[in-house]
């Protein structure tokens, strides 16, 4: 493990692991997760280290944190050493991973692909081993798609679900604390520290999206899905995913986000003029001219979605939704920036329903496109966080042999 690894920010000495543990004496102490090593994004704050949200000029702009965000606290006394502060895209404002002031974390699974972001050294430390669990924020998707680009399990909660005090915020209102694993067992121990006991009444329907424009490969996957899960499910069905909706929930999704966007951080985006890569400096502009009328109709669109969800679709809290985390493997790192924009656009189609209804959504890596790592993921009902990893923990020896192309 060098401190020179593009997917680190800094190691943690044991000076700071020693005030961790006394810092950490406030919470429940357990031996859960004895012997595993986590990787913190650079978005939470770990006490006598600066945090810099993927930012120099962040980091130079505000003071040096003196409390540990809670989650990290809650992990280490669990038992989890923390050996690291990882890299995030800026301000967590992309899916890519890539960051203009620092080298690109390199995707183990797919060296020439995104590493996805923008919890993007997290997924990257656990993929390649040297850290058991990548702890990142998710609030269009940065859990789920470098999850998915990497060939992680991936978690991210219920909106509210695991407590967000010492993160650097990007939009309130969709952000999570979410993690990653090699396997599902860590993945599963994290829950237990970090999530409320909660009910786990089982599904008793499963949906299985086909969205519209994703290749092929889905297809396949869907009806083997299908198939495998039939005997899990009172009722198991295939339904349409119009691109319609997905653009609408996707649009909705970026607008409301954009309006916190610029709320949490435009005055210091003017006072700063922070260095920032041209793709996120844009999105940061565009969040600044949306208005109340903009904020107002995308609060439409959310309703005309949840319309969709519940009328259209049929989904009510005992269904398990399933779709592909991402339209499929990482885009290459010569991808050009319009493409990258472009897929974007798909991507959040995919990522913005559990932003916009606060719901959990598990990527699992069972799924393989162009010989690159592919995720499969299970969404449930807000609060439903529990419930959906013992299903999901249920389902995983009949999805077995689900590949895609």
């Amino acid at each position: 493990m060098s401190a020179t690894a593009p997917e680190y920010v800094c190691l943690v000495d044991d000076q700071v692991r020693r005030a961790l543990a006394v810092e950490s004496q406030g919470f429940e102490q357990s031996a859960i997760l004895q012997g595993l090593s986590v990787g913190v994004k650079d978005l939470l704050d770990i006490a006598g280290l600066p945090t810099a949200a993927g930012s120099p000029d962040w980091a130079a702009s505000h003071k040096q944190p003196t409390i540990t965000a809670q989650c990290v606290l809650r992990l280490v006394a669990a038992g989890a050493q923390v050996l690291a502060k990882t890299q995030t895209d800026e301000l967590a404002y992309s899916l890519n991973g890539l960051n203009h002031n620092y080298p690109t974390p390199i995707n183990p699974a797919a060296p020439q692909r995104l590493p996805g972001g923008s919890s993007s050294g997290s997924a990257v430390a656990a993929a390649n081993g040297s850290v058991a669990i990548g702890l990142g924020t998710d609030t269009g998707g940065s859990i789920r798609v470098p999850a998915s680009y990497n060939g992680l399990f991936g978690l991210r909660p219920s909106h509210g679900a695991v407590a967000v005090e010492g993160l650097v915020a990007l939009a309130p209102r969709f952000d999570t604390v979410g993690w990653m694993s090699r396997d599902f067992a860590t993945l599963h121990k994290v829950a237990q520290v970090l999530l409320a006991p909660g009910q786990k009444s089982d599904f008793k329907q499963l949906v299985v999206f086909s969205p519209e424009g994703i290749g092929s490969g889905w297809s396949q996957v869907a009806q083997g899905l299908v198939e495998a899960a039939a005997p899990y499910f009172n009722d198991v069905c295939l339904h349409a995913l119009p691109q319609s909706v997905m653009a609408g929930v996707s649009e909705a999704f970026r607008v409301l986000q954009g309006r916190q966007i610029a709320q949490q951080h435009g005055q210091w985006l003017k006072d700063c003029q922070p260095s920032i890569a041209p793709d996120i400096a844009s999105r940061f502009a565009w969040s600044a001219t949306l208005t109340e009328a903009d904020e107002q109709q995308a609060e439409h669109e959310v309703q005309e979605f949840g319309k969709f969800w519940q009328q259209q679709c049929g989904i009510t809290g005992d269904t398990l939704v399933a779709l592909p985390t991402t339209p499929g493997a990482a885009p290459l790192l010569d991808c050009s920036a319009d493409d990258l924009a472009d897929y974007r656009n798909q991507l959040m189609g995919l990522t913005a329903p559990a932003g916009v209804l606060g719901a959990p959504q598990i990527s699992l890596p069972l799924l393989q496109d162009q010989q690159a790592p592919w995720g499969l993921s299970f969404m449930a009902g807000k609060g439903r966080d529990q419930a959906l990893l013992a299903k999901v923990q249920s389902l995983l020896p009949a999805l077995d042999g689900l590949k895609g192309d």
